[in-house]
């Protein structure tokens, strides 16, 4: 069974749709075919019956006019209509009277018919070589009257019609395997135009030809999926070709500035001459530049890997308690900004989520508010109920605010203010809190904060 399935599978669909097609035309041409037979049998049996049932009572009801008829009876005799070809009386001892030339058997049944011990009896009989079909019956007056048909003429009328049904069924099978190329070539054309053009894109790489779809069948609906496949391969393509050409530019100043600080460090190493060029200050101030680009490398990688972050990679979604997260979030950030005030404001709130990201959003977002604050100032975070079915998360500072020319893009990757562009980051943070929240089935905005600085919302659908 294992192999005919295997068998199976490796046939094409244009021959498994062949196969089943020439399979049910054939079976219903067999089927037919066989009851038509059947059927042709059981009506000649029917006659037949009816024949001998008519003639055995005609005889049977006036044995005395048969009795001297030596030969079968003409046509028209006696005003009877003609018998069959084989008849004759029994007296009731069982034996025979009168009848046709040709004898029939008495037959134990038809002895006992004729003694007046049952009124019929239907049997085959074999005369001459040739199968008979005898009825013996009761006469009136005493003694049996039997009625015999040859069956050979019969029988050769259901072999021919038998014969004739094997040849329709044969030419039925052919014409179905035909059929079945014909509709599997028809029905499968649109998918073997698909296939092609899939082929193609996958020869030539080109995400952004898309395939040719016509009509609103299976076919179409397949060839515009393949077509919205197509162009999320494309976005995603694109998106990763740009998020490593960012990358290389972003990471290629940190480390030609640490390249070139390292190997003057190395060059002062080697020529002990030459360590007066390098006051202990200056390699002090050259040691802490390292050790803040480092610092930033590693940022700058760390947040690439939690963009390009495969889904597998990822933690479990979950019930997670938001105004936990927050507090988590908010108790970090204030150990890196100890001159800033952070305030909270926070209701119990649930979400579905992975927490460690989400903790990771809100670290970013409040990150970017004390990078942009004062010494002195303070950052406000709250969490409200936003109707019921959204939570709302705002992180306010005190900073000079995001120009309005610069809104639209402070959620891009590696996108840096004018502004930004002396202070020490990567233009991933924002980003990072943008994906999280579409991720979470939410969204993030930013704008400006009376009376100066900028506000974060983030919005979260309830997890209750």
């Amino acid at each position: 069974m294992k192999e005919r399935t295997s068998w199976w599978r490796r046939r094409t669909l244009h021959t498994r749709l062949s196969l089943m097609v020439a399979c049910a035309v054939a079976a219903a041409v067999v089927v037919m075919a066989g009851a038509a037979l059947l059927t042709v049998a059981a009506l000649q049996a029917h006659q037949l019956e009816a024949s001998l049932s008519s003639d055995a009572r005609t005889i049977a009801a006036s044995p005395a006019e048969w009795e001297d008829i030596q030969e079968a009876m003409p046509k028209g005799y006696g005003g009877h209509k003609p018998l069959g070809p084989t008849w004759q009386l029994l007296d009731s001892g069982g034996a025979i009277v009168s009848g046709s030339a040709e004898v029939l058997p008495v037959t134990p049944a038809a002895k006992e018919i004729a003694a007046g011990g049952r009124p019929r009896w239907q049997e085959e009989v074999i005369i001459d070589g040739d199968h008979h079909q005898m009825l013996t019956v009761a006469a009136k007056g005493g003694g049996a009257v039997q009625v015999a048909i040859n069956q050979e003429r019969t029988r050769d009328l259901l072999t021919l019609l038998a014969a004739a049904l094997a040849a329709a069924c044969v030419l039925g099978i052919a014409g179905a395997a035909w059929l079945g190329r014909v509709v599997a070539r028809a029905g499968l054309a649109p998918v073997e135009k698909l296939t092609g053009a899939v082929e193609q894109v996958a020869v030539t790489m080109d995400l952004t030809k898309p395939v040719e779809v016509s009509g609103a069948d299976e076919v179409a609906r397949l060839g515009r999926s393949v077509n919205t496949m197509l162009a999320a391969i494309d976005s995603a393509r694109r998106a990763q070709r740009t998020l490593v050409e960012d990358a290389g530019h972003e990471l290629r100043t940190p480390l030609t500035s640490i390249r070139t600080n390292v190997e003057l460090l190395l060059e002062v190493e080697r020529r002990p001459e030459l360590a007066h060029r390098l006051p202990p200050e200056e390699r002090e101030s050259l040691l802490q530049d390292l050790d803040s680009q480092v610092r930033e490398l590693a940022t700058l990688t760390t947040e690439l890997v939690e963009l390009a972050r495969e889904e597998t990679t990822r933690e479990a979604v979950e019930p997670v308690e938001l105004q936990d997260v927050v507090t988590a979030a908010a108790t970090r950030v204030r150990t890196r900004a100890p001159g800033l005030t952070f305030t909270t404001d926070l209701t119990a709130a649930t979400v579905r989520g992975r927490p460690g990201e989400l903790e990771r959003m809100v670290v970013n977002i409040l990150d970017n508010a004390a990078k942009w604050s004062p010494a002195g100032g303070t950052v406000r975070t709250s969490l409200r109920a936003d109707g019921p079915h959204w939570w709302t998360l705002t992180v306010a500072d005190e900073g000079p605010g995001i120009a309005a020319e610069d809104l639209p893009h402070v959620f891009d990757r590696f996108y840096r203010a004018p502004a930004a562009r002396s202070m020490p980051g990567s233009g991933l943070g924002l980003a990072i809190v943008a994906q999280t929240a579409a991720q979470h089935g939410g969204t993030v905005t930013a704008a400006a904060n009376e009376p100066h600085g900028t506000v974060v919302t983030v919005r979260l659908p309830n997890g209750r």
